[in-house]
């Protein structure tokens, strides 16, 4: 199993991942994605989505109109890991790419 980060590791992770936040009264990280419109936040999704099945690892995510909210934690670990860290700086690299 996965383990969960250290306070110092997530700070750390925090840190390089910026607007990312911890999310109050849960184990978990969160980010709203705000894109020029629709078509480039369903793309984003789209494109995250194939990363996160090709790490097993699935967001949390919901999208209104041009933004796309997303919380991450590793349920089988109870908070947040390595993994949540690595889809999140995936997703940051999409949306560089997405306008977002």
């Amino acid at each position: 199993m996965t383990q969960r980060l250290s306070a110092e590791r997530r700070r750390e992770a925090l840190a390089a991942l910026p607007g990312w936040q911890e999310v109050a009264g849960r184990d978990a990280i969160a980010k709203t994605f705000t894109f020029a419109d629709f078509n480039a936040a369903f793309g984003f999704m789209a494109r995250v989505a194939l990363v996160a099945e090709k790490l097993d690892h699935h967001p949390e995510w919901s999208n209104v109109y041009r933004t796309v909210a997303v919380t991450l934690a590793t349920h089988d670990a109870g908070g947040v890991t390595e993994r949540d860290v690595a889809l999140a700086t995936a997703m940051e690299r999409i949306a560089a790419g997405s306008g977002g």
